[in-house]
């Protein structure tokens, strides 16, 4: 791409909004995919920032819990437009695809039943388990760099799937084992490669490597403060009336209170959560089966927006199966508790961003990954690993470990995982591929 030499002209808000709401109907393919088409836009074409203000903003949304793509989105929408700027950014990544789930968890639930619907799921389920162990291979192969982390990685998928350990527990133990082994063996907890310096110059950009921190991007204890008590406000008004209202036992109560603890150990990404959702939402409060979970994270694949939305699948199928309104309002009480458990997931990322933006536009070095932050990171390989096992136990092994395997299962699995890992092809490709095999099987049957 040939550079370019001018500074474009002044974004304006409008056309701000004109992007992020693109940009809500077209982030497919994960953080990764998302980040890619962010930096294709905003770096390369439009260079509404630097490549080195770009990655500086991105290294501190990767130390964060929460969805990562999602979380720059904000922090670059909050940096050109103030915080209406990042708010807007923030919510029209993820609005496109929670209308997208809740459309889409509705039919499901309204027309699992039907043998096309069947069909496409039952091709999809081995496709799903695939796609959850190429992620740990995936991220295995980028931070289990040495004996130390592999030994962390080892150990929680030891804790989480033989000993049913719950995930915070292993992020707390991770944490502590990084800091521990980060000051006997310093080297081996140091992060490399990454998001690093910037290799490349676009030309001159809005926000340039140069350019002054805007007046509303410093540092100022009196707004600090004014976030966080905003973003109490935030969280405590909806938990107060669910709590009076419905008391602390009711679904939407126990969705609030669980969805916020899972929005603050999303480290390391959606997969990593997931196996905490698994143990709360189909394990402890019933709200899904295990079948109906699997069938989310396959939706959550294949709609745009952030994979972590698969709670809104969680939240829909939890509110229309308790029938929180009654028999008559199933839809709605689904839609709502959608939207609830979006709200409570999402908020710690809006106030992460908006709170400590302006520390990180104090400095302009690189952010980098503390040792304790390398640990959870190898831990969460672990932890993957058990969700592909957990998925396998139920798709592959429909009757247990000690049943009979699904050959046709495995056969989708195995070609799921061929096309993934060596033919690299996209998750979106190989779910509509096993999708059609396995209705042409149904059909066949």
């Amino acid at each position: 791409m040939q550079e370019q030499h001018t500074r474009p002209a002044q974004a304006s808000f409008r056309q701000a909004l004109a992007f992020w709401l693109k940009l809500g109907f077209i982030g497919f393919g994960g953080p990764a995919g998302q980040i890619a088409i962010m930096h294709t836009e905003l770096v390369e074409r439009r260079r509404w920032i630097s490549e080195k203000r770009f990655l500086h903003a991105l290294n501190y949304c990767m130390l964060l819990p929460g969805p990562e793509a999602q979380q720059l989105a904000t922090y670059i929408g909050w940096l050109m437009h103030r915080t209406w700027g990042g708010v807007v950014a923030g919510v029209l990544f993820v609005l496109p695809s929670l209308f997208i789930l809740i459309t889409l968890s509705w039919l499901y639930i309204a027309l699992g039943d039907l043998p096309l619907v069947a069909g496409l799921f039952f091709g999809i389920k081995p496709a799903v388990t695939a796609i959850v162990l190429h992620a740990a291979h995936r991220i295995g192969a980028r931070i289990l760099r040495n004996r130390w982390l592999w030994s962390i990685a080892a150990a929680s998928f030891v804790a989480i799937f033989l000993l049913g350990v719950p995930f915070p527990f292993i992020v707390l133990a991770a944490a502590l084992a990084g800091h521990v082994g980060g000051r006997i063996a310093p080297e081996a907890f140091a992060v490399g490669g990454g998001h690093g310096a910037a290799s490349r110059h676009w030309g001159p950009a809005l926000i340039d490597d140069d350019t002054p921190v805007p007046a509303h991007a410093r540092f100022s204890g009196s707004r600090l403060m004014r976030v966080v008590l905003v973003g109490a406000v935030l969280w405590c008004v909806p938990m107060g009336l669910l709590w009076a209202l419905h008391g602390p036992d009711h679904v939407f109560t126990q969705m609030g209170w669980f969805f916020t603890k899972a929005a603050l150990l999303t480290f390391g990404g959606a997969y990593a959560v997931l196996p905490y959702v698994y143990q709360g939402a189909v394990e402890r409060f019933g709200w899904l089966t295990p079948g109906q979970m699997i069938d989310g994270l396959a939706l959550g694949e294949t709609t745009p927006g952030p994979l972590i939305m698969v709670v809104a699948f969680v939240g829909f199928v939890g509110g229309y199966v308790k029938q929180v309104f009654g028999p008559d309002d199933l839809f709605l009480a689904g839609a709502a508790a959608a939207c609830l458990v979006t709200w409570f997931t999402f908020l710690p990322s809006f106030l992460f961003i908006l709170a400590g933006g302006p520390m990180v536009e104090s400095s302009h070095q690189t952010l980098r990954w503390h040792a304790p932050l390398s640990a959870i990171s190898a831990a969460v390989v672990g932890v993957i690993l058990s969700l592909a096992l957990f998925f396998g136990q139920h798709v592959l092994w429909p009757a247990g470990f000690s049943g009979a395997v699904d050959g046709t299962a495995v056969l989708i699995a195995l070609g799921a995982g061929v096309a993934l890992l060596h033919y690299k092809r996209s998750v979106i490709e190989v779910i509509t591929l096993c999708a059609l095999v396995g209705l042409v099987l149904s059909w066949l049957a």
